[in-house]
């Protein structure tokens, strides 16, 4: 499955401790910090943190179009990790 910016706005505005994007059997997971240390996510790559992307951003809201470059940088870490 492929990152797009919806995953990243996801990612931003949810409420979830420690919220984090990660990868698990080709699927983007949105999760806590919690779930990541729970035996049924053991294994999955996390992508990008909330708190990651929010020092990127300082305190603005990102437009769209940040959004898109966001998620297809993410998008591109992954493939060059051959996930």
């Amino acid at each position: 499955m492929r990152i797009t910016a919806e995953h990243v706005r996801s990612l931003l505005d949810s409420g979830l401790p420690e919220a984090a994007l990660a990868l698990q059997e080709g699927e983007v997971l949105l999760l806590s910090a919690a779930d990541l240390d729970s035996p049924r996510y053991a294994g999955a790559l996390v992508v990008a943190s909330a708190a990651g992307l929010r020092g990127q951003l300082g305190d603005r809201t990102p437009s769209e179009r940040e959004l898109e470059e966001l998620a297809a940088g993410l998008e591109a870490g992954v493939t060059n990790l051959g996930g």
